[in-house]
């Protein structure tokens, strides 16, 4: 029997070639460790290219997953374990791995022709590279061949079963259970025999390896974190996000509607929305962006609750259209998943960068509500948040989330349905007033204009682009008038009600105070609990509505004698709290695509606190 030691917390890392099934080897780990009651965050990263050169540093792609029995904020800033597939797997990911960490490579994969195309001049399986790291040199493919000679596969897809080896290997050495998944690969395979029976064989000799082998003589446990009393399911950002926004439509009691062109990273909530046709959803993939919004917007005039999802370049070409939502006060929700640009940029990785988009990326005075996710499973809370003020306020709202959010996952306790927020709207009834019907009238308490459904008798009216008369929403040239509209506009979003920014100050003695936003949170989060674990006084405080911004943001932010904003960007934030609020906030920016590292914050953090 071998030996078990116990861990608080481990960070395991899958890298191969593209083809190599990493993503499908991470998300089952993935979900056997959220099974298993551990708390969990992951991320998932991969080249943009659908199949870059086999064995080349761009066509490296990666899963890590950070599980733990207590909190956790990051899928981790290093791995403990890297799970190499080939030379290129290794030299792309072995400089974030600590010395003293482990390394699992497939050894039949370090040939000389493989060597080259990774950069190699030496394997470094032997040249003495990896002196210092606990290296776990195995024939992966031929052990995978093996196990799967009976089924009559090809070599081609007998090699292609090796994920389910190493799969295997890394689930007896942290004690993750066999049953589940080899019901899942049954499922998953259920049109071919042969390959669910060579991929299930696969999976249970990686586990047997890891059993008998010498090679290994400890395996690990981590056990359940402790977690708030509940129901819960791993999730990543897309998945929560598409299912806020049914239950937006549920609460609202209006059918949802969503025009979308497909765009990494956004694509998985269009595919998420296809499959609830039961809740009253309907999808429509357009021929391009243009139609995708114009055609949610025409949903939302007709009744529904209008959504659009895209990333940075499809909000670009959405701009005169949610300015149209804009002029004709219609609810629409667009769904900003950001990526790394300018243009194309780089599509499957993260960044903060459209903020000022989607503050003022359209011509005119266009002001539009801007609500940013914060975590994975914040992505389901956001949803409905943005769909309540694009209903209450008649309004489009950029909903922001970005790659890291989207792809990432976590635990996410279910809500009760009971407690989600009653957001139901009335639409306007005839008859008439003696005046007629007023379509550009106001809410006294939200400036909101009625919201009538075509073909209500008495209510005709006319609607469109061109600026309209205050009440009657007759086509309007006079100077007045267009000055009062605008900042009737204005003046409705300036008046969202949104909760008070929280910062958070235990003992209330900091005299720092860090500022994010959006996907921040959990990197943020993270290393001000190391700084604080270190004696350092720290407050932190997030902000999920960037516009409006929260009424006490001032009075928060002035009340430290430094504030230092962190962005995934060149510092839109940061300029925006020195133009508003006179406070010469410090701003640490990067442009790397990808998320921030705990330890590299809280560095920062320090630093900031020392120079005070």
């Amino acid at each position: 029997m071998k030996q078990v030691k116990q861990l608080d917390r481990v960070i395991v890392r899958f890298a191969g070639d593209s083809g190599d099934g990493m993503q499908l080897t991470g998300d089952r780990f993935t979900s056997e460790t959220g099974r298993l009651g551990n708390d969990l965050a992951t991320f998932p990263n991969f080249p943009a290219e659908i199949r870059a050169p086999a064995g080349t540093l761009p066509g490296v792609s990666s899963f890590q997953l950070h599980f733990a029995d207590h909190d956790i904020l990051t899928p981790g800033d290093a791995p403990d374990v890297l799970v190499a597939m080939n030379p290129a797997a290794l030299r792309a990911n072995l400089a974030e791995l600590p010395r003293g960490g482990r390394i699992i490579v497939d050894t039949s994969e370090f040939t000389k022709r493989n060597l080259a195309k990774a950069g190699y001049g030496a394997s470094p399986l032997t040249d003495g590279s990896l002196d210092g790291f606990a290296v776990h040199a195995l024939d992966m493919t031929s052990l995978t061949l093996a196990a799967v000679e009976e089924f009559g596969l090809t070599r081609k897809d007998a090699v292609r079963a090796r994920n389910m080896f190493a799969l295997g290997l890394l689930s007896w050495l942290f004690g993750r259970q066999v049953s589940t998944t080899v019901d899942f690969l049954n499922r998953r395979f259920a049109g071919r025999p042969d390959v669910r029976d060579a991929n299930v064989a696969a999976f249970r000799a990686g586990w047997n390896f890891g059993e008998t082998t010498e090679d290994f003589a400890v395996s690990y446990e981590v056990k359940p974190a402790r977690l708030a009393p509940g129901r819960y399911r791993t999730i990543s950002g897309n998945t929560a996000l598409a299912l806020g926004l049914v239950a937006a439509s549920r609460q609202a009691g209006l059918p949802l509607f969503l025009g979308a062109y497909p765009i990494t990273p956004a694509s998985d909530v269009l595919h998420e929305l296809s499959k609830h046709k039961n809740f009253g959803v309907r999808t429509f993939q357009a021929e391009d962006e243009i139609a995708g919004v114009g055609a949610a917007l025409g949903a939302s005039y007709g009744g529904a609750l209008g959504v659009t999802v895209t990333s940075g370049p499809g909000v670009a070409l959405k701009a005169e259209t949610i300015g149209l939502a804009v002029a004709v006060e219609l609810p629409l929700v667009v769904v900003d998943v950001q990526r790394a640009g300018p243009s194309t940029g780089m599509p499957t990785k993260t960044e903060q960068a459209d903020l000022l988009m989607a503050l003022f990326g359209r011509n005119g005075e266009s002001p539009v509500p801007v609500v940013a996710a914060a975590s994975p499973g914040d992505c389901f809370g956001a949803a409905i948040e943005a769909a309540r003020i694009a209903l209450k306020y008649r309004t489009p709202v950029v909903l922001l989330s970005d790659g890291y959010l989207a792809n990432g996952s976590e635990p996410w306790r279910i809500p009760d349905v009971a407690g989600l927020p009653d957001i139901s709207v009335e639409f306007a009834a005839g008859p008439a007033g003696p005046d007629g019907f007023l379509p550009f009238s106001r809410d006294e308490e939200t400036l909101a204009r009625p919201w009538a459904i075509p073909g209500t008798p008495g209510l005709e009216h006319r609607i469109g682009g061109i600026e309209k008369a205050h009440g009657t929403g007759e086509i309007s040239y006079d100077p007045g008038n267009h000055d009062r509209m605008v900042r009737l506009r204005q003046s409705k979003i300036d008046r969202i009600d949104v909760p008070a920014l929280d910062a958070d100050d235990p003992g209330g003695e900091a005299r720092v105070l860090v500022l994010g936003w959006g996907s921040t949170q959990g990197p943020v989060a993270a290393a001000v609990r190391r700084v604080r674990k270190a004696g350092g006084r720290v407050a932190h405080a997030h902000l999920r509505h960037l516009n409006p911004l929260p009424a006490n943001t001032g009075d928060v932010l002035r009340s430290y004698d430094k504030v230092l904003i962190p962005e995934l960007n060149l510092g839109q934030l940061a300029m925006l709290v020195r133009a508003r609020y006179l406070v010469d906030a410090i701003s640490y920016t990067q442009v790397r695509g990808l998320p921030f590292k705990a330890a590299e914050l809280a560095g920062v953090i320090q630093d900031v606190i020392d120079s005070e």
